[in-house]
């Protein structure tokens, strides 16, 4: 199993890090199947998994839910949990309370929480002091995109390109171990991914990062309708699932299904 040292060696090995984003049992357990270095659980099972137009109603409880269902799946890669929408916001002891029940109950290697403020590198270090490796999140921060007027590129202009880098040292100040960089001009993530020790892990971040993240029902391309730019379908399971669950329909209303050989 990966840990965090390993991180800092393929940053250093200039070895990219490839992270898959999934959120059940068997879904994980495809991915042990493969090389894929570490496995996000994360809040974005508002959106694909539940049908919320966001990630805010995520609880914490249906995060540590869903990383127990991939740890069992995955039981020797390294897993990542996000933190959800206000189990840190509130105070550093909601934060430390939050971290420590997803360690205990979840499975979890590491937890992932957003935002570049005095309060989240605060609870940062504070997590790291408590033994809890913490990954970043910077650039589009989906529990903040109503404050960030939707889901949009950041970081365009010099001014706010400039935060974002100082954002990222101080989050490896505060002991961080790596940090999601989403939806940035490639230009920003390549100086950031160079500025800075820890590894970065890219989403819609360019080629210059250290690593990068894909949900896995989007790279299977698992909803026709969503095609972001940073998106890349490898599969079309779309078109494949509806046609086998359609064929299975006519199979049954024709009587082709069951089959003898189906019978006990």
């Amino acid at each position: 199993m990966k840990n965090i040292v390993n991180f800092f060696q393929e940053k250093k090995n200039k070895s990219p890090i490839s992270v898959v984003t999934c959120y059940d049992y068997t879904f994980a357990k495809l991915v042990a199947a493969t090389d894929i270095d570490c496995i996000l659980v994360g809040d974005s099972l508002g959106m694909v998994i539940q049908g919320h137009n966001s990630t805010l109603p995520v609880t914490l409880d249906e995060m540590i839910y869903h990383t127990k269902a991939v740890r069992r799946g995955a039981p020797e890669k390294f897993i990542i949990a996000d933190m959800p929408f206000l189990s840190y916001q509130t105070s550093l002891e909601e934060g430390i309370r939050s971290a420590g029940k997803i360690m205990k109950e979840s499975g979890a290697d590491a937890v992932k929480l957003e935002g570049g403020n005095d309060d989240c590198f605060e609870l940062v270090h504070r997590l790291v002091e408590c033994g809890i490796p913490v990954m970043g999140h910077l650039g589009l921060t989906p529990q903040s995109y109503q404050t960030l007027g939707g889901y949009k590129v950041q970081a365009k202009d010099d001014a706010s390109a400039e935060i974002l880098l100082e954002d990222s040292m101080s989050l490896e100040e505060a002991g961080a171990f790596s940090i999601v960089l989403e939806m940035i001009p490639e230009s920003v993530g390549k100086k950031v991914s160079e500025k800075i020790f820890i590894p970065t892990i890219g989403i819609g971040a360019g080629r210059y990062t250290d690593g990068q993240v894909l949900v896995i029902n989007d790279l299977l391309g698992m909803n026709s309708e969503f095609t972001p730019k940073f998106l890349k379908k490898y599969a079309d399971l779309s078109t494949t699932t509806k046609s086998a669950i359609q064929t299975y329909h006519e199979e049954v209303v024709g009587k082709k299904f069951p089959e003898e050989k189906n019978c006990f």
